[in-house]
């Protein structure tokens, strides 16, 4: 497993696989690895000859300068847990990534202005940004991608649509905590009371799943805003009921063969998102 900082090396590297016919996997991370990171490297393992791992912070997506500051890091432990499980990986600086300022603007046909988009506005037009380069600097065949972030897995797909780029993104399900919290970064951040009430979430979305033959739309967004705030501890942001595909607002089960719940939830400081397929 090789480290490298810059993208003439990472380039030089990959040429020299794909002068030897070797076929490249990709994941992108911010770093603060963990389980759920890594069952993205198997799969790419699986899927390529060759994996690439990025551990980049990309400031272009935080719109809160706080939450920047805050996101966790750790870079031994990341290149520790990705011993064996990759032969490359990208840890660039800032300033490698963005030797100027990134001006560029997205246009995602709407998709970037609902949800995540809504209240983090800009969000998505950095991780454009960032994921546009990186695709240009790997090259990849496939890069994957975790389910759990649903919304940026649709802006991803559509990035690669509009710039014709010649590269096969893979989604890939939600891992778990053995209590049901989606994995993510942010968990480590979460104050013991609330890592311990952060099971809730995903708990009312699998049981609004049961619950949804019986209720409408409507009656399943609000008893699922309703249970989760009822604890104190947690406060829903938002929670959308939405095609899987166009991530518009869906008013009954049958407006749409593919309907996805999507959820965003403080635990004090920390936010959580999480996401339920009812219908595909």
């Amino acid at each position: 497993m090789k480290v490298v900082a810059t993208k003439n090396e990472l380039q030089k590297i990959i040429n020299h696989w794909r002068e030897k016919g070797l076929t490249v996997g990709f994941v992108p991370t911010m770093g603060a690895l963990h389980e759920g990171h890594l069952s993205l490297v198997k799969e790419a393992k699986e899927q390529s000859d060759v994996v690439v791992v990025s551990i980049f912070v990309n400031p272009t997506q935080f719109n809160n300068p706080d939450d920047l500051k805050s996101y966790p890091s750790n870079m031994i432990r990341d290149l520790k847990m990705l011993e064996g499980m990759c032969e490359l990986i990208f840890a660039p600086t800032v300033k490698e990534m963005y030797p100027e300022e990134d001006k560029r603007q997205f246009d995602f046909g709407g998709l970037e202005t609902v949800m995540e988009g809504k209240f983090r506005p800009g969000h998505f037009n950095g991780v454009a940004q960032i994921v546009s380069r990186l695709f240009e600097y790997v090259k990849p065949d496939k890069v994957f991608f975790g389910e759990k972030d649903f919304q940026q897995l649709a802006i991803i797909r559509r990035l690669v649509k509009e710039l014709k780029m010649p590269v096969e993104v893979i989604g890939c399900p939600i891992i778990r905590e053995a209590d049901g919290l989606a994995m993510s970064s942010r968990n480590q951040l979460l104050e013991p009371v609330m890592r311990k009430n952060a099971p809730i979430i995903a708990k009312t979305l699998f049981d609004s799943f049961n619950f949804a033959t019986g209720k409408t739309v409507q009656e399943i967004k609000e008893l699922v805003v309703t249970l989760i705030n009822s604890t104190k501890l947690l406060e829903v942001e938002y929670f959308d009921i939405v095609d899987g595909d166009t991530l518009q607002s869906v008013d009954k089960w049958s407006d749409s063969g593919y309907i996805v719940g999507c959820i965003a939830v403080f635990a004090g400081k920390v936010r959580l998102i999480d996401n339920v397929t009812y219908k595909k």
